[in-house]
């Protein structure tokens, strides 16, 4: 930590894009009161710098796999409150932004900020003060003046309407086929919408598109369509819709038929019943009576 004897605050810098990373390390030691101790490429890799190094500062990312930036933040805001953190993100939605801020973040700034507004910005969160980007600023005023979980207007990050639906499913616990047959299109259409959002979140994988989901409120269920005769647009197609509201599994009542032997077996009853097979074979296979019995003629005589 910075001492009056030594007041070069020391700096650990947390990004998954590498040169994004280096630069803000070459960038940062170019300027004379401070000191990068460490690069981290995760959320992980942060904690650990900051545990074996104590630094004063922490520039840090959101969107980095593993543990991202918003855990990473959490975590050291509790194990090491004296460690101070900025964010440093290209996202300025107003999720992000509260999470961050709730999370223990004291500064917040979007990666077009210049080295002069990084170095203060450095400066003020050391000293114990919030700053954040005018633009942040001016977002974090907005989300104050509506009511708490509101959704958003529009989709974040530039999500279509279709893409929401899908990350909304997709949070729910729902497989491809399934979220397919509710929306009412191929499994390939869907597996395109799922790749065009892990590109515009930056999820690797599907646990982190859920973690996204809940992170922006959007985890609430579309209402369930229904197929014609009251069956609903489901992974089976033998469900149905109770009279009490609940999903039930169609029963397959048994009919009424006849067996091979020409005899009729009553519903309820296993079809081709036994007394029928056995007076066939006795009807068919007497002597002199029926292909089965001339044979047996045959071979007896001979």
């Amino acid at each position: 930590m910075t001492t009056p004897d030594n007041p070069t605050l020391r700096v650990v810098v947390a990004d998954d894009q590498a040169a994004v990373r280096e630069g803000l390390v070459t960038l940062l030691d170019l300027l004379p009161d401070i000191a990068v101790v460490g690069a981290a490429a995760d959320g992980d890799q942060a904690f650990s710098l900051v545990e074996q190094h104590a630094p004063d500062v922490v520039l840090m990312d959101l969107r980095m796999p593993g543990v991202d930036g918003i855990e990473a933040t959490r975590r050291i805001h509790d194990h090491h409150p004296a460690t101070k953190i900025v964010v440093l993100t290209t996202y300025s939605d107003d999720t992000s932004i509260l999470d961050a801020l709730r999370a223990g973040a004291l500064g917040y700034l979007t990666k077009d900020a210049g080295r002069d507004r990084i170095a203060q910005a450095i400066h003020t969160v050391a000293a114990g003060q919030a700053v954040l980007d005018p633009t942040v600023h001016a977002r974090l005023l907005a989300a104050a003046a509506h009511p708490p979980d509101t959704p958003p207007s529009t989709p974040p990050d530039g999500l279509t309407t279709r893409e929401t639906e899908v990350l909304t499913q997709l949070a729910a616990g729902h497989s491809n086929t399934e979220i397919a047959r509710q929306l009412f299109v191929s499994e390939t259409t869907i597996k395109t919408h799922i790749n065009h959002i892990y590109a515009k979140i930056g999820a690797a994988d599907r646990a982190q598109a859920v973690r996204y989901a809940y992170r922006h409120h959007l985890t609430q269920p579309y209402p369930i369509r229904l197929l014609p005769g009251n069956a609903v647009a489901g992974p089976r197609r033998d469900t149905l819709r109770g009279p009490s509201g609940r999903t039930t599994r169609q029963q397959h009542q048994p009919r009424a038929g006849r067996s091979r032997s020409g005899r009729r077996w009553a519903a309820g009853g296993r079809r081709g019943d036994p007394r029928g097979r056995r007076r066939s074979r006795r009807r068919w296979g007497a002597p002199g009576r029926g292909r089965r019995g001339r044979r047996r003629v045959r071979r007896s005589a001979g």
